[in-house]
């Protein structure tokens, strides 16, 4: 299905969300350093893991409001709170005011409008696409979004530490023209017969009964309870690893051409690992996922989590810029492992009935993986022991995908 036959509310969501991806990629890497630097590496721990919970309830509530009020009102409104939350940052860090506390509280108003930004986009993206098709325009929007992952890091390194206000400027007036753009040319797309009855809250009580039933089954426990602890490893690239990397690298010269150099540190040096990360996930990820069809599941998920661990702890063992970026390219290899398996191991574990179900607590591997991740930054340990606390719950992760998969093919037998 090509771009220019998708249904016209795609096309006006996949430019306007490229620009917004662009200006917030050039921001949230450097989120960590900017609170760790306000309010010290604990408190900004304890404060990441307030947001991410307030980002987590927003998730779960996403998709009864999209079938509520409809997909469009409510990117429209998640897209207004995006704009206001984005010019109070701005004015929290103007130069003749800084408040580092509302900075945080604008910081997690973007988080729940992007927590509720997203079932609306999803679920328009089911009312409008075939079955058939539908995996091919998720992976279109997938990979633009990772071409704005190489961008707006590189962007960012190099503007934000300056001028971190005129960023919030720009990213609160893209926010801002989006939201007008899917007010005035999106189509409602939500067929009148989803919307639910009852409260939302009734609807919340009602999610959280769904997921202590599926807790139930122990297989597909054990497979989120994995999830949970290797996402403790990768979610730490925009958490501990940007605080770590201004801590600990001095400005290196990665390569020079006669009177030319290249030399980073700090916040610019994050900015070209995490670049390096989105870009080769835009190259990589089709091959790398036909390459693991090759083997075994119980093998592809066992591996990829010894690999975050061996990452992991690595990059707590050096201070060299050219190790980092090697490292990053193992990281990412460990990413693309099983990105293309999950959603098909999760669809394989589900009853037919409870499809819908399972998938959305499958989901809770990166909403509680987000949640948990900023805690480390809490741990009053030097940076190599933390990072081996890391490479630990990483190979326990891999325990556990063992014992699943024992499990499975026992029931089986």
């Amino acid at each position: 299905m090509r771009i220019r036959d998708w249904d016209r509310n795609l096309r006006i969501r996949l430019i306007g969300e490229s620009f917004v991806g662009v200006t917030f990629w050039m921001i949230f890497p450097f989120i960590a350093i900017y609170f760790s630097s306000m309010f010290g590496r604990e408190k900004t721990g304890v404060l990441l893991v307030i947001s991410q919970l307030f980002s987590v309830i927003a998730n779960l509530l996403g998709g009864y409001f999209a079938d509520r009020f409809g997909r469009k009102k409510m990117m429209v409104v998640a897209a207004c709170g995006q704009s206001l939350a984005f010019f109070l940052f701005a004015l929290f860090n103007s130069p003749l005011f800084s408040s580092p506390l509302m900075s945080f509280i604008c910081f997690a108003l973007v988080g729940v409008c992007g927590s509720l930004y997203w079932p609306a986009s999803q679920a328009m993206v089911a009312d409008v696409v075939s079955e058939k098709d539908q995996s091919r325009v998720f992976a279109v929007f997938y990979t633009m979004n990772n071409v704005m992952v190489v961008i707006g890091p590189l962007l960012g390194g190099i503007f934000y530490p300056q001028y971190r206000f005129f960023l919030f400027l720009i990213a609160g007036t893209f926010c801002a023209i989006v939201a007008i753009v899917l007010f005035i040319y999106l189509d409602e797309t939500a067929p009148i017969w989803r919307k639910p009855t009852g409260t939302w809250y009734t609807f919340f009580i009602e999610q959280l009964n769904n997921y202590r039933l599926i807790a139930k089954d122990r297989t597909f426990l054990l497979f989120i309870v994995a999830g949970i602890l290797v996402a403790q490893t990768f979610m730490q690239l925009d958490i501990l690893l940007p605080v770590y990397i201004k801590d600990v690298v001095s400005k290196q010269t990665l390569f020079s051409l006669g009177h030319w150099s290249l030399s980073l540190s700090g916040e610019k040096a994050f900015s070209v690992l995490i670049a390096e990360n989105g870009l080769l996930v835009a190259l990589f990820t089709v091959a790398v996922t036909k390459w693991m069809e090759n083997y075994r599941e119980k093998w592809v998920f066992v591996f990829s989590s010894l690999l975050y661990g061996l990452a992991i702890f690595l990059f707590g063992q050096t201070t060299s810029l050219w190790i980092m970026v090697i490292l990053i390219a193992v990281f990412t290899l460990a990413e693309l492992m099983t990105v293309g398996l999950q959603q098909t191991f999760v669809a394989k574990l589900a009853p037919e009935h409870m499809r819908g179900q399972y998938f959305a607590a499958a989901s809770l591997r990166f909403t509680l993986g987000r949640m948990m991740a900023p805690l480390v930054l809490t741990l009053p340990f030097a940076y190599h022991w933390t990072f081996f606390i890391l490479m630990l719950l990483a190979v326990c992760s891999a325990w556990l995908y063992a014992v699943m998969f024992q499990m499975m093919e026992e029931k089986q037998a």
